[in-house]
């Protein structure tokens, strides 16, 4: 279960992307959303559905789609094993993990509290 400043931080990257003006740094806010949440079912699977829905209005079906299999790879294997660091968008390799901001890394490794 998500907790504390982790799920703090989790909910206010998703309010800032939510409240962004761009696309790009609305991309920015879910990728730092989706980085807390890997571990999280529920919330990783709702990180992506709100990647789909930016990537729909935006007429990217390569988002749409990479967002569509990366729901589904979420809600099976977020507990078993996730690329971490990912930043879960349909530009970068479902597979590959990647370095995780320095912020964020304090916020995971003290596991929120």
């Amino acid at each position: 279960m998500m907790t504390g400043l982790l799920q703090e931080s989790y909910l206010a990257e998703l309010s800032a992307a939510e409240a962004a003006t761009d696309p790009e740094r609305a991309f920015h806010h879910l990728a730092r959303a989706h980085i807390l949440s890997q571990r999280f079912t529920w919330h990783h699977v709702r990180v992506h559905w709100r990647m789909l829905k930016l990537g729909a209005s935006l007429r990217d079906g390569r988002e749409v789609l990479g967002q569509v299999t990366r729901m589904l790879a979420a809600a099976l294997f977020s507990r078993i094993w996730v690329p971490i660091g990912n930043t879960g968008r349909a530009d970068v390799s479902a597979m590959k993990p990647m370095p995780i901001p320095q912020d964020l890394r304090a916020l995971l490794e003290n596991g929120g509290a």
